[in-house]
């Protein structure tokens, strides 16, 4: 099958081509420079930028199914507009050029939670690609743990330099991480399986831990130790991410996204895609080492993984 990734050099993204590759897909990378993009071998690269029509639409020549990976990771007024033209105009190109399904990796949470602006976004993008043709298929997701991952990376270097924190009461939510090469597995799966087509499902991690319980452990595989986290009332997410640009090196617009959907629970409540698409799950500790030791996903674990399960995988 010929299938199209974009924002391929992202987190996911750059994940996602190889693996897609590897289970024997015929796979074209969309970036927004080619000259700065090195492609694993055999995989076809197009530029464009969704949010210039006229620069991408040969990119879905002959594509019969496409990924939507495509999401603003700043903070300020008009990062969900872009996030709204960049996905109608994806639409309309796929549209034209008569895709036949699609894959997006969105985010957990409910809406009666008050889900944050970037969550709202991606709930946003997620209904605009449902007005397309193609059958949509959607994935939500909660914090993905991997080596690169903005909110990982949040999460590790608060742990690793911390000792104590005085941390706002989200460090009491709930949520269920889930390693990276799980996703990669889920989304190179539902391809394979025509009953996932025009579905949303909900993807997550063998466990459900509140933000103070992801800090303490990943502290204590990064460091041996154990931090005092003391929750208190008084910080906002605009003040909590001044808080993490001082003691990490994650910036503060792109800190206050993400502490701005801390509050939101982001727990499994629909696990039906566990019966269509077997997958075994990886435990929190296994992903936080293999994070921290920068291990990639083996080129063939999504499709062993896949095939282990007794779905079909392409020659």
């Amino acid at each position: 099958m010929r299938v199209l990734v974009t924002g391929a050099t992202g987190f996911v993204g750059s994940r996602l081509v190889p693996g897609l590759a590897a289970a024997g897909h015929d796979v074209v990378a969309l970036v927004r420079g080619a000259s700065r993009y090195d492609p694993p071998e055999g995989v076809d690269v197009a530029e464009g930028d969704l949010l210039e029509p006229g620069s991408f639409e040969a990119a879905l020549e002959g594509v019969e199914a496409a990924y939507y990976l495509v999401h603003s990771m700043q903070s300020g007024r008009e990062f969900a507009e872009r996030d709204r033209r960049a996905a109608r105009n994806f639409v309309e190109a796929a549209d034209a050029a008569g895709v036949e399904r699609v894959v997006y990796l969105g985010g957990l949470g409910e809406e009666r939670d008050r889900l944050s602006p970037h969550l709202r976004s991606r709930r946003e993008v997620e209904y605009i690609l449902g007005e397309g043709a193609f059958d949509l298929t959607t994935l939500r997701a909660a914090i993905v743990v991997g080596d690169g991952s903005a909110s990982f990376e949040m999460i590790r270097q608060l742990a690793q330099r911390l000792p104590v924190m005085v941390t706002p009461r989200w460090v009491r939510t709930r949520c269920q991480p889930m390693a990276v090469g799980d996703v990669i597995a889920y989304l190179v799966g539902v391809l394979r399986v025509p009953a996932t087509a025009g579905e949303t499902f909900e993807i997550g991690g063998p466990e459900v831990l509140t933000y103070r319980e992801i800090l303490e452990r990943t502290a204590r595989i990064a460091t041996g130790r154990t931090p005092l986290i003391v929750p208190v009332p008084v910080l906002s997410p605009r003040l909590s991410s001044y808080w993490v640009g001082l003691v990490t090196d994650v910036p503060a617009g792109v800190a206050r996204p993400l502490i701005g959907g801390l509050h939101n629970p982001m727990v499994v409540e629909d696990d039906r895609i566990r019966g269509l698409v077997p997958v075994g799950l990886t435990d929190f500790d296994t992903a936080v080492r293999r994070a921290l030791d920068g291990e990639s996903v083996p080129l063939s674990d999504p499709a062993d993984r896949v095939a282990d399960a007794g779905l079909e995988v392409p020659e």
